[in-house]
Protein backbone atom coordinates (compact mmCIF):
# COMPACT_ATOMS: atom_id res chain seq x y z
CA UNK A 1 0.00 0.00 0.00
CA UNK A 2 1.13 3.45 -1.28
CA UNK A 3 2.45 6.18 2.11
CA UNK A 4 0.86 9.12 0.76
CA UNK A 5 -1.30 10.90 3.01
CA UNK A 6 -4.79 11.10 2.10
CA UNK A 7 -4.99 14.94 1.86
CA UNK A 8 -2.05 14.65 -0.86
CA UNK A 9 -4.74 15.05 -3.87
CA UNK A 10 -4.19 12.82 -7.09
CA UNK A 11 -3.05 9.42 -5.28
CA UNK A 12 -5.60 8.46 -2.82
CA UNK A 13 -5.78 4.89 -1.65
CA UNK A 14 -9.24 3.44 -2.93
CA UNK A 15 -8.66 1.28 0.59
CA UNK A 16 -7.14 3.54 3.20
CA UNK A 17 -4.13 2.95 4.67
CA UNK A 18 -4.71 3.12 8.66
CA UNK A 19 -1.09 3.94 10.66
CA UNK A 20 -0.68 3.16 13.88
CA UNK A 21 -4.85 3.15 14.67
CA UNK A 22 -3.80 4.26 12.75
CA UNK A 23 -6.99 6.91 11.56
CA UNK A 24 -9.53 5.45 9.61
CA UNK A 25 -11.83 6.56 7.25
CA UNK A 26 -14.99 8.02 9.08
CA UNK A 27 -17.00 5.11 8.72
CA UNK A 28 -19.12 4.55 11.81
CA UNK A 29 -19.36 1.22 13.91
CA UNK A 30 -22.76 0.93 13.04
CA UNK A 31 -22.60 0.72 9.58
CA UNK A 32 -19.72 -1.62 10.23
CA UNK A 33 -22.02 -4.21 11.87
CA UNK A 34 -24.45 -3.77 8.81
CA UNK A 35 -21.65 -4.50 6.57
CA UNK A 36 -20.56 -7.31 8.28
CA UNK A 37 -23.86 -8.73 8.70
CA UNK A 38 -24.62 -8.40 5.44
CA UNK A 39 -21.84 -10.32 4.20
CA UNK A 40 -22.95 -13.32 6.28
CA UNK A 41 -27.09 -12.96 5.38
CA UNK A 42 -26.43 -14.73 2.06
CA UNK A 43 -28.22 -17.33 -0.12
CA UNK A 44 -26.74 -19.58 2.55
CA UNK A 45 -30.03 -18.60 4.91
CA UNK A 46 -32.35 -20.89 3.00
CA UNK A 47 -30.62 -24.00 3.38
CA UNK A 48 -30.40 -23.53 7.17
CA UNK A 49 -33.73 -25.01 7.80
CA UNK A 50 -33.23 -27.65 5.73
CA UNK A 51 -30.29 -29.07 8.13
CA UNK A 52 -32.78 -28.85 10.95
CA UNK A 53 -34.35 -31.57 9.06
CA UNK A 54 -30.80 -33.32 9.38
CA UNK A 55 -29.17 -32.58 12.65
CA UNK A 56 -32.46 -31.96 14.93
CA UNK A 57 -33.28 -28.35 16.63
CA UNK A 58 -30.99 -29.04 19.57
CA UNK A 59 -27.40 -30.19 17.36
CA UNK A 60 -28.59 -27.59 14.84
CA UNK A 61 -28.21 -24.39 17.82
CA UNK A 62 -25.39 -26.36 19.10
CA UNK A 63 -23.85 -26.53 15.76
CA UNK A 64 -24.91 -22.85 15.08
CA UNK A 65 -23.33 -21.27 18.33
CA UNK A 66 -20.09 -23.21 17.49
CA UNK A 67 -19.67 -22.26 14.02
CA UNK A 68 -20.09 -18.77 15.75
CA UNK A 69 -17.28 -19.10 17.93
CA UNK A 70 -14.77 -20.50 15.17
CA UNK A 71 -15.89 -17.69 13.03
CA UNK A 72 -15.18 -15.17 15.99
CA UNK A 73 -11.63 -17.13 17.04
CA UNK A 74 -9.98 -16.83 13.08
CA UNK A 75 -11.59 -12.99 12.76
CA UNK A 76 -9.57 -12.23 15.76
CA UNK A 77 -6.58 -14.17 14.28
CA UNK A 78 -6.74 -11.92 11.71
CA UNK A 79 -7.68 -8.73 13.59
CA UNK A 80 -4.28 -9.57 15.56
CA UNK A 81 -1.60 -10.08 13.05
CA UNK A 82 -3.23 -6.84 11.00
CA UNK A 83 -2.53 -4.81 13.97
CA UNK A 84 1.07 -6.40 14.80
CA UNK A 85 2.03 -6.08 10.87
CA UNK A 86 2.55 -3.72 8.43
CA UNK A 87 -0.26 -5.27 5.95
CA UNK A 88 -3.73 -4.05 6.32
CA UNK A 89 -5.81 -6.54 3.99
CA UNK A 90 -5.87 -10.40 4.15
CA UNK A 91 -3.88 -10.96 0.96
CA UNK A 92 -1.31 -8.96 2.57
CA UNK A 93 -1.56 -10.84 5.90
CA UNK A 94 -1.52 -14.48 3.88
CA UNK A 95 1.91 -12.87 1.87
CA UNK A 96 3.86 -11.95 4.89
CA UNK A 97 3.11 -15.48 6.65
CA UNK A 98 3.27 -18.00 3.41
CA UNK A 99 4.76 -15.25 0.12
CA UNK A 100 3.54 -15.03 -3.10
CA UNK A 101 2.04 -18.30 -2.82
CA UNK A 102 0.17 -17.44 0.16
CA UNK A 103 -1.70 -14.29 -1.19
CA UNK A 104 -2.41 -16.11 -4.72
CA UNK A 105 -4.21 -19.07 -2.74
CA UNK A 106 -6.33 -16.61 -1.12
CA UNK A 107 -7.09 -14.51 -4.34
CA UNK A 108 -8.07 -17.92 -5.62
CA UNK A 109 -10.69 -18.68 -3.48
CA UNK A 110 -11.96 -15.61 -2.52
CA UNK A 111 -12.74 -15.45 -6.32
CA UNK A 112 -14.14 -18.88 -6.89
CA UNK A 113 -16.28 -18.00 -3.89
CA UNK A 114 -17.59 -15.23 -4.44
CA UNK A 115 -18.09 -15.61 -8.17
CA UNK A 116 -20.26 -18.68 -7.42
CA UNK A 117 -21.76 -17.02 -4.72
CA UNK A 118 -22.58 -14.16 -6.68
CA UNK A 119 -23.73 -15.86 -9.94
CA UNK A 120 -26.46 -18.02 -7.38
CA UNK A 121 -27.58 -14.70 -5.97
CA UNK A 122 -28.62 -13.59 -9.49
CA UNK A 123 -30.09 -17.43 -10.37
CA UNK A 124 -32.40 -16.94 -7.32
CA UNK A 125 -33.52 -13.49 -8.07
CA UNK A 126 -34.43 -15.04 -11.23
CA UNK A 127 -36.08 -17.92 -9.99
CA UNK A 128 -38.14 -15.34 -7.66
CA UNK A 129 -39.29 -13.15 -11.19
CA UNK A 130 -39.39 -15.32 -13.70
CA UNK A 131 -39.41 -18.98 -12.13
CA UNK A 132 -37.63 -22.00 -12.86
CA UNK A 133 -38.08 -24.83 -14.90
CA UNK A 134 -34.57 -26.66 -14.77
CA UNK A 135 -35.64 -29.63 -12.94
CA UNK A 136 -38.67 -30.90 -15.19
CA UNK A 137 -41.19 -29.10 -12.90
CA UNK A 138 -42.56 -25.62 -13.96
CA UNK A 139 -42.14 -23.12 -11.05
CA UNK A 140 -43.69 -19.21 -12.26
CA UNK A 141 -41.95 -16.61 -11.10
CA UNK A 142 -43.99 -13.53 -9.42
CA UNK A 143 -43.68 -11.46 -12.93
CA UNK A 144 -45.30 -14.65 -14.47
CA UNK A 145 -48.46 -14.89 -11.77
CA UNK A 146 -48.98 -11.47 -12.32
CA UNK A 147 -48.48 -10.47 -15.80
CA UNK A 148 -48.65 -13.49 -18.02
CA UNK A 149 -45.73 -15.28 -19.61
CA UNK A 150 -43.94 -12.98 -21.80
CA UNK A 151 -40.35 -11.66 -23.44
CA UNK A 152 -40.18 -9.54 -20.92
CA UNK A 153 -40.96 -11.80 -18.14
CA UNK A 154 -38.51 -13.93 -19.06
CA UNK A 155 -35.32 -14.45 -16.81
CA UNK A 156 -32.91 -13.69 -19.59
CA UNK A 157 -34.05 -9.90 -19.23
CA UNK A 158 -35.90 -10.00 -16.03
CA UNK A 159 -32.52 -10.15 -14.50
CA UNK A 160 -31.05 -8.22 -17.08
CA UNK A 161 -33.16 -5.12 -15.61
CA UNK A 162 -32.01 -5.95 -12.24
CA UNK A 163 -28.36 -5.83 -13.04
CA UNK A 164 -28.69 -3.10 -15.01
CA UNK A 165 -30.88 -0.37 -13.09
CA UNK A 166 -30.36 -2.45 -9.15
CA UNK A 167 -27.02 -3.83 -8.63
CA UNK A 168 -24.62 -1.38 -10.99
CA UNK A 169 -25.85 2.16 -9.58
CA UNK A 170 -24.87 0.18 -6.11
CA UNK A 171 -21.56 -1.69 -7.61
CA UNK A 172 -20.46 2.30 -8.50
CA UNK A 173 -20.05 3.50 -4.91
CA UNK A 174 -16.34 3.15 -4.60
CA UNK A 175 -16.11 3.16 -0.74
CA UNK A 176 -18.02 0.33 1.15
CA UNK A 177 -18.82 2.27 4.17
CA UNK A 178 -21.09 4.17 1.51
CA UNK A 179 -23.24 0.97 1.19
CA UNK A 180 -24.17 1.05 5.21
CA UNK A 181 -28.06 2.53 4.19
CA UNK A 182 -28.08 -0.52 1.73
CA UNK A 183 -27.09 -3.08 4.06
CA UNK A 184 -29.36 -1.72 6.79
CA UNK A 185 -32.63 -2.16 4.66
CA UNK A 186 -31.04 -5.55 3.64
CA UNK A 187 -30.88 -6.70 7.13
CA UNK A 188 -34.45 -5.44 7.86
CA UNK A 189 -35.41 -7.70 4.68
CA UNK A 190 -34.08 -10.06 6.11
CA UNK A 191 -35.48 -9.60 9.84
CA UNK A 192 -39.22 -9.30 7.70
CA UNK A 193 -38.46 -12.43 6.02
CA UNK A 194 -37.91 -14.19 9.43
CA UNK A 195 -40.56 -12.25 10.91
CA UNK A 196 -43.10 -13.40 8.40
CA UNK A 197 -42.14 -16.78 8.49
CA UNK A 198 -42.56 -17.06 12.38
CA UNK A 199 -46.28 -15.81 12.08
CA UNK A 200 -46.82 -18.22 9.56
CA UNK A 201 -45.09 -21.42 11.77
CA UNK A 202 -47.37 -19.91 15.04
CA UNK A 203 -50.66 -19.71 12.61
CA UNK A 204 -50.15 -22.95 11.31
CA UNK A 205 -49.32 -24.22 15.12
CA UNK A 206 -52.27 -22.79 16.33
CA UNK A 207 -54.12 -24.80 13.67
CA UNK A 208 -52.30 -28.08 15.07
CA UNK A 209 -51.65 -28.56 11.40
CA UNK A 210 -47.48 -28.63 12.44
CA UNK A 211 -45.70 -31.62 12.33
CA UNK A 212 -43.82 -33.76 15.15
CA UNK A 213 -40.32 -31.65 15.62
CA UNK A 214 -37.16 -34.04 15.29
CA UNK A 215 -34.83 -32.61 18.43
CA UNK A 216 -32.39 -34.63 17.80
CA UNK A 217 -31.30 -36.49 14.76
CA UNK A 218 -33.23 -39.89 13.47
CA UNK A 219 -30.83 -42.50 12.71
CA UNK A 220 -34.20 -44.89 11.55
CA UNK A 221 -35.21 -43.00 8.56
CA UNK A 222 -32.87 -42.76 6.43
CA UNK A 223 -30.21 -40.48 8.11
CA UNK A 224 -26.27 -41.70 8.16
CA UNK A 225 -23.67 -40.50 10.51
CA UNK A 226 -21.89 -38.71 7.60
CA UNK A 227 -25.07 -37.21 6.97
CA UNK A 228 -24.63 -34.80 9.64
CA UNK A 229 -21.56 -33.29 8.64
CA UNK A 230 -22.95 -32.32 5.32
CA UNK A 231 -24.65 -29.26 7.36
CA UNK A 232 -21.71 -27.85 8.50
CA UNK A 233 -20.56 -26.66 5.17
CA UNK A 234 -24.25 -24.65 4.72
CA UNK A 235 -23.77 -23.47 8.37
CA UNK A 236 -20.10 -22.15 7.52
CA UNK A 237 -20.93 -20.74 4.31
CA UNK A 238 -23.38 -18.65 6.04
CA UNK A 239 -21.46 -17.17 8.40
CA UNK A 240 -18.78 -16.30 6.09
CA UNK A 241 -17.43 -12.39 6.60
CA UNK A 242 -13.65 -12.83 6.55
CA UNK A 243 -12.77 -11.35 3.46
CA UNK A 244 -14.62 -8.17 4.09
CA UNK A 245 -13.29 -7.70 7.39
CA UNK A 246 -10.16 -5.90 6.11
CA UNK A 247 -12.44 -3.54 3.73
CA UNK A 248 -14.61 -2.47 6.60
CA UNK A 249 -12.14 -2.04 9.28
CA UNK A 250 -10.35 0.53 6.88
CA UNK A 251 -13.12 2.78 6.66
CA UNK A 252 -13.71 2.64 10.13
CA UNK A 253 -13.14 5.98 12.03
CA UNK A 254 -11.69 3.94 15.23
CA UNK A 255 -10.14 0.36 13.70
CA UNK A 256 -9.96 -0.74 17.25
CA UNK A 257 -13.86 -1.16 17.12
CA UNK A 258 -13.92 -3.56 14.29
CA UNK A 259 -13.88 -6.58 17.10
CA UNK A 260 -16.76 -5.14 19.01
CA UNK A 261 -18.71 -4.98 15.25
CA UNK A 262 -17.48 -8.35 14.41
CA UNK A 263 -18.81 -9.28 17.51
CA UNK A 264 -22.12 -7.84 17.26
CA UNK A 265 -22.76 -9.16 14.16
CA UNK A 266 -22.57 -12.83 15.02
CA UNK A 267 -24.96 -12.38 18.00
CA UNK A 268 -27.62 -10.81 15.33
CA UNK A 269 -26.83 -13.42 12.57
CA UNK A 270 -26.93 -16.35 15.16
CA UNK A 271 -30.06 -15.07 16.22
CA UNK A 272 -31.25 -14.66 12.48
CA UNK A 273 -30.57 -18.12 11.47
CA UNK A 274 -31.82 -19.90 14.84
CA UNK A 275 -35.24 -18.39 14.09
CA UNK A 276 -35.36 -18.90 10.29
CA UNK A 277 -33.99 -22.70 11.19
CA UNK A 278 -36.66 -23.63 13.94
CA UNK A 279 -39.76 -21.47 12.06
CA UNK A 280 -39.21 -23.05 8.67
CA UNK A 281 -38.63 -26.54 9.88
CA UNK A 282 -42.09 -25.81 12.13
CA UNK A 283 -43.91 -24.30 8.99
CA UNK A 284 -42.76 -27.18 6.09
CA UNK A 285 -41.65 -29.92 8.78
CA UNK A 286 -39.83 -32.89 6.62
CA UNK A 287 -41.10 -31.47 3.58
CA UNK A 288 -38.87 -28.66 3.70
CA UNK A 289 -36.31 -28.46 0.67
CA UNK A 290 -32.70 -27.39 0.35
CA UNK A 291 -33.50 -24.21 -0.85
CA UNK A 292 -36.81 -23.13 1.42
CA UNK A 293 -37.96 -20.66 -1.35
CA UNK A 294 -39.23 -23.31 -2.98
CA UNK A 295 -41.88 -24.25 -0.27
CA UNK A 296 -43.23 -20.63 -0.73
CA UNK A 297 -43.96 -21.18 -4.48
CA UNK A 298 -47.17 -22.27 -4.45
CA UNK A 299 -50.65 -21.50 -4.84
CA UNK A 300 -52.82 -20.83 -1.78
CA UNK A 301 -56.39 -20.58 -1.43
CA UNK A 302 -56.80 -17.29 0.11
CA UNK A 303 -55.60 -13.63 -0.97
CA UNK A 304 -53.94 -13.46 2.45
CA UNK A 305 -51.72 -16.49 2.14
CA UNK A 306 -50.71 -16.00 -1.45
CA UNK A 307 -49.47 -11.92 -0.75
CA UNK A 308 -47.56 -13.53 2.02
CA UNK A 309 -46.12 -15.80 -0.21
CA UNK A 310 -45.49 -13.05 -2.64
CA UNK A 311 -44.11 -10.91 0.14
CA UNK A 312 -41.81 -13.41 1.86
CA UNK A 313 -40.34 -14.43 -2.34
CA UNK A 314 -39.53 -10.48 -2.91
CA UNK A 315 -38.39 -9.49 0.38
CA UNK A 316 -35.37 -12.23 0.09
CA UNK A 317 -35.18 -11.51 -3.67
CA UNK A 318 -34.47 -7.84 -2.65
CA UNK A 319 -31.72 -8.51 0.09
CA UNK A 320 -30.08 -10.50 -2.06
CA UNK A 321 -29.77 -7.52 -4.35
CA UNK A 322 -28.79 -5.28 -1.32
CA UNK A 323 -25.77 -7.78 -0.43
CA UNK A 324 -24.91 -8.37 -4.02
CA UNK A 325 -22.50 -5.02 -3.86
CA UNK A 326 -20.91 -6.20 -0.39
CA UNK A 327 -20.03 -9.49 -1.74
CA UNK A 328 -18.81 -8.02 -5.48
CA UNK A 329 -16.59 -5.33 -3.32
CA UNK A 330 -13.88 -8.08 -2.03
CA UNK A 331 -14.24 -9.43 -5.61
CA UNK A 332 -13.06 -6.66 -7.12
CA UNK A 333 -10.36 -5.86 -4.61
CA UNK A 334 -9.08 -9.44 -4.82
CA UNK A 335 -9.25 -9.72 -8.58
CA UNK A 336 -7.35 -6.23 -8.91
CA UNK A 337 -5.07 -7.11 -6.33
CA UNK A 338 -3.96 -10.62 -8.36
CA UNK A 339 -3.53 -9.09 -11.66
CA UNK A 340 -2.49 -5.78 -10.67
CA UNK A 341 -0.39 -6.67 -7.74
CA UNK A 342 1.66 -3.71 -7.56
CA UNK A 343 -0.78 -0.85 -8.61
CA UNK A 344 -3.25 -0.69 -5.58
CA UNK A 345 -6.80 0.64 -6.81
CA UNK A 346 -6.80 4.02 -6.51
CA UNK A 347 -9.91 6.49 -5.79
CA UNK A 348 -8.65 8.56 -8.55
CA UNK A 349 -8.55 5.58 -11.12
CA UNK A 350 -12.11 5.78 -12.49
CA UNK A 351 -11.64 3.42 -15.69
CA UNK A 352 -9.85 0.92 -13.94
CA UNK A 353 -12.61 0.60 -11.40
CA UNK A 354 -15.52 1.01 -14.17
CA UNK A 355 -14.21 -1.27 -16.41
CA UNK A 356 -13.22 -3.84 -13.77
CA UNK A 357 -16.67 -3.56 -12.37
CA UNK A 358 -18.65 -4.29 -15.69
CA UNK A 359 -16.63 -7.25 -16.61
CA UNK A 360 -17.19 -9.04 -13.67
CA UNK A 361 -21.12 -7.55 -13.44
CA UNK A 362 -21.31 -8.77 -16.91
CA UNK A 363 -19.53 -12.26 -16.53
CA UNK A 364 -21.54 -13.26 -13.66
CA UNK A 365 -24.91 -12.16 -15.62
CA UNK A 366 -23.78 -14.95 -17.80
CA UNK A 367 -23.02 -17.48 -15.93
CA UNK A 368 -26.38 -16.86 -14.32
CA UNK A 369 -28.15 -16.95 -17.44
CA UNK A 370 -26.24 -19.88 -18.59
CA UNK A 371 -26.36 -21.88 -15.80
CA UNK A 372 -30.13 -22.25 -14.35
CA UNK A 373 -28.98 -24.66 -11.32
CA UNK A 374 -25.50 -24.68 -9.61
CA UNK A 375 -26.26 -26.18 -6.03
CA UNK A 376 -23.87 -28.68 -6.56
CA UNK A 377 -20.81 -26.29 -7.28
CA UNK A 378 -22.66 -24.27 -4.28
CA UNK A 379 -21.88 -27.35 -2.17
CA UNK A 380 -18.59 -28.14 -3.44
CA UNK A 381 -17.42 -23.74 -2.20
CA UNK A 382 -18.22 -24.85 0.91
CA UNK A 383 -16.64 -27.44 1.75
CA UNK A 384 -13.18 -26.54 0.06
CA UNK A 385 -12.89 -22.06 -0.95
CA UNK A 386 -14.63 -21.32 2.28
CA UNK A 387 -13.57 -23.54 4.45
CA UNK A 388 -10.15 -21.91 3.64
CA UNK A 389 -10.82 -18.77 3.83
CA UNK A 390 -12.61 -18.88 6.69
CA UNK A 391 -10.98 -21.36 9.24
CA UNK A 392 -7.74 -23.05 7.51
CA UNK A 393 -5.74 -20.26 6.37
CA UNK A 394 -6.29 -17.40 9.50
CA UNK A 395 -5.68 -20.47 11.75
CA UNK A 396 -2.22 -21.53 9.45
CA UNK A 397 -1.35 -17.35 9.30
CA UNK A 398 -0.91 -18.23 13.63
CA UNK A 399 0.47 -21.55 13.33
CA UNK A 400 2.98 -19.72 10.66
CA UNK A 401 3.37 -17.15 13.41
CA UNK A 402 5.66 -14.28 10.97
CA UNK A 403 5.83 -11.72 13.94
CA UNK A 404 6.46 -14.35 17.02
CA UNK A 405 3.45 -13.27 18.34
CA UNK A 406 0.64 -16.22 19.15
CA UNK A 407 0.68 -17.73 22.17
CA UNK A 408 -0.02 -21.17 22.83
CA UNK A 409 -3.21 -21.12 23.59
CA UNK A 410 -3.97 -19.53 20.07
CA UNK A 411 -1.73 -21.94 18.48
CA UNK A 412 -4.12 -25.34 20.25
CA UNK A 413 -7.58 -23.29 19.14
CA UNK A 414 -5.56 -22.93 15.27
CA UNK A 415 -4.83 -26.61 15.17
CA UNK A 416 -8.58 -27.62 16.43
CA UNK A 417 -10.10 -25.35 14.09
CA UNK A 418 -8.62 -27.14 11.23
CA UNK A 419 -9.07 -30.65 12.18
CA UNK A 420 -12.73 -29.08 13.12
CA UNK A 421 -12.66 -27.82 9.22
CA UNK A 422 -10.71 -30.43 7.32
CA UNK A 423 -12.61 -33.54 9.42
CA UNK A 424 -15.81 -32.25 8.57
CA UNK A 425 -15.30 -31.08 4.54
CA UNK A 426 -13.58 -34.62 3.80
CA UNK A 427 -16.47 -36.40 5.57
CA UNK A 428 -19.03 -34.37 3.89
CA UNK A 429 -17.15 -34.67 0.47
CA UNK A 430 -17.15 -38.53 0.73
CA UNK A 431 -21.02 -38.31 2.38
CA UNK A 432 -22.41 -36.74 -1.04
CA UNK A 433 -20.08 -38.87 -3.57
CA UNK A 434 -21.19 -41.55 -2.05
CA UNK A 435 -25.11 -40.51 -2.08
CA UNK A 436 -24.73 -39.63 -6.00
CA UNK A 437 -23.18 -42.84 -6.97
CA UNK A 438 -25.99 -44.31 -4.89
CA UNK A 439 -28.86 -42.40 -7.02
CA UNK A 440 -27.08 -43.48 -9.62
Amino acid sequence: MTSEKQDSGSRVPLLPVDQNDRSGGGGSISGAIFNISTGMVGAGIMSIPATFKVLGVIPSFFVILLVGYFVEVTVDFLLKYTHSGESDSYGGLMAESFGKFGSVALQICVMITNLGALIIYLIIIGDVLSGNNSDGSVHLGTLQEWFGIHWWTSRAFSVLFVVLFVMLPLLCFKRIDSLRHASAISILLAMLFVFICSMMAIHVMWEGKTQKLRLVPDFSHGVSFSDLFTTIPVFATAFGCHVNVHPVRAELGRPSDMTSAVRISLILCVAIYFAVGFFGYLLFGDSIMADMLVNFDQTSDSLIGQVLNDTVRLSYAIHLMLVFPVMNYSLRVNVDELFFPKRPLLATETLRFFSLTCILLAFIYGGAVAFPNIWYFFQFMGTTTVMCIMFIFPSSIVLRDAHSISTTREKILAVLVIIFAVGTSSVAIYSNIASNIANK
